[in-house]
């Protein structure tokens, strides 16, 4: 760091995505101490929807008021002086790499991912094939995709045997009104009134004991009036891996002990099923018209380690549309290197990987840093990034005695580049006047709140003094 950096002002911090990745990289910036030469932290999170929270507000279930209370601890570290929130800004059109290198002494980049990762198998672009993120943005009303949504399928696959898997499974099973005490708006409320759906098939590639889901999300689809769960006993089946599996993960047990009993029990009179199928490998599917008309498994069975091989016994199922659920994608980001396969930005704890010299050595992107998804890919719960975040932070700390100091770190004079560009950013105080004015709209329904979904409705309502239509 040069001297005329040495005066006493806050280490000025970008981060670009206001979800739990970056308001966890802000608390731990905030809870570590102030580098040499700096006066403590000031952070600006950048978000590209006009409200925070990204996952959480347009990521989870709406039946998931346990994990959406997440939002009132990354509430306490918006509410900090040091933060601030920069909302309605599209990295890479709004505001480029090298505008944030003038405004801060280092750039984090915490963008998620938000994108299907894809499935390659035959009739994957028919339509009735669907990627289950799109769907998840639908039915969480995100201002960017349509307002409705086909739901004339009676007989539905869903691809997968992770949360979202069962986030877009129960969903789908449930009624209209089951879910119009949650913050659904009213297209999202419509559109899930009408849903035709009377049986949902979630298929696993493998067993019970290799499920991706949480016992408590697997617990959950059993707790509807409306859902029936059936389990084929045929399908509870455990190999030498398996069974190692259920000893080394007292969570990998429950889930098969609960599927145990499912298979076990009597089928109800429940009037939507929710079938949970394993050692069904989706192969193709299978269309007519252009459209999905049914999909094609083969039957897999373990081979000792856990891990599954087919058969070559195939199965057409009766299916008229298919979601597939195989994983989330992160999206390249303008100025960064990205390793397309993986779905990250290249990085070796957080610092933004160039490539390697020709002595071997690792080169670095300047003053540029990841974390959450976009470091590390999207698996783990939300919990997980905290320790992405501390790591991120404990190398940008180590890292600020050899940055080039921001040559315009003044506060003021990053606003005033937005202003000067017209670009309506919305702002923490305007996300509590959004806040108020959905909840106003849930509040004649007995509803916590009611989701606003027109990204111009939303900017109306974060301004002081004006609400949305």
């Amino acid at each position: 760091m040069t001297e005329q950096s040495a005066a006493t002002r806050p280490l000025r911090i970008a981060i670009v995505g206001a979800g739990p990745a970056g308001i966890y990289a802000a608390d731990a910036l905030m809870k570590s101490d102030a580098p040499a030469g700096f006066d403590g932290v000031s952070i600006d999170l950048y978000e590209r929807m006009p409200a925070p929270f990204g996952l959480i507000r347009y990521g989870v279930a709406p039946d998931h008021p346990r994990i959406k209370g997440i939002i009132t601890a990354l509430h306490k570290v918006l509410d900090k002086p040091q933060v601030r929130l920069l909302g309605n800004i599209d990295y890479g059109v709004d505001i480029t790499l090298d505008d944030l290198r003038g405004f801060y002494d280092a750039v984090i980049f915490s963008t998620g991912a938000n994108a299907d990762r894809a499935l390659d198998i035959p009739g994957i672009d028919l339509d009735g094939s669907y990627g289950a993120a799109d769907f998840v943005s639908w039915y969480d009303g995100h201002p960017d995709v349509p307002r409705t949504w086909p739901l004339d399928a009676q007989k539905v696959a869903v691809l997968g045997v992770g949360n979202v898997a069962l986030d877009v499974a129960r969903v789908l099973a449930k009624t209209g009104d089951e879910l119009l005490p949650t913050e659904i708006p009213p297209n999202v409320y419509e559109g899930l009134k009408a849903n035709q759906a009377l049986e949902v098939h979630v298929f696993g590639r493998r067993g019970p004991a290799q499920a991706k889901f949480t016992p408590l999300e697997l617990r959950e689809l059993d707790h509807s009036p409306t859902i029936e769960v059936i389990v084929d006993p045929e399908d509870i089946d455990y190999d030498e891996g398996s069974e190692a599996a259920r000893r080394h993960s007292k969570q990998v047990d429950m889930i098969c002990n609960t599927l145990e009993q499912w298979a076990i029990r009597d089928v109800g009179d429940r009037p939507h099923k929710l079938f949970l199928h394993f050692f069904e490998s989706p192969a193709e599917i299978l269309g007519s018209g252009g459209k999905v008309v049914g999909l094609r498994t083969e039957r897999t069975q373990l081979d000792g380690t856990g891990n599954c091989k087919g058969t070559g016994e195939y199965k057409d199922w009766d299916i008229q549309a298919v979601y597939r659920a195989v994983g989330y994608l992160s999206q390249n980001i303008p100025a960064l290197p990205f390793d397309d396969q993986a779905g990250t930005v290249p990085n070796e704890a957080g610092r933004v990987l160039v490539d390697e010299g020709a002595d071997g050595a690792a080169r670095y992107l300047p003053q540029t840093y990841v974390t959450g998804w976009i470091k590390r890919g999207p698996v783990g719960l939300i919990g997980h990034t905290k320790g992405d975040a501390n790591e991120t932070i404990a190398c940008l700390l180590d890292d600020v005695k050899d940055f080039t100091p921001a040559a315009n770190p003044d506060p003021e004079a990053v606003t005033a580049f937005l202003e000067d560009k017209g670009i309506p950013f919305t702002t923490w105080a305007g996300w509590y006047r959004l806040d108020a004015h959905e909840r106003a709209l849930g509040e004649p329904e007995g509803r916590e709140r009611v989701k606003v979904v027109e990204r111009e409705d939303m900017l109306r309502a974060s301004e002081p003094d004006k609400v949305a239509n």
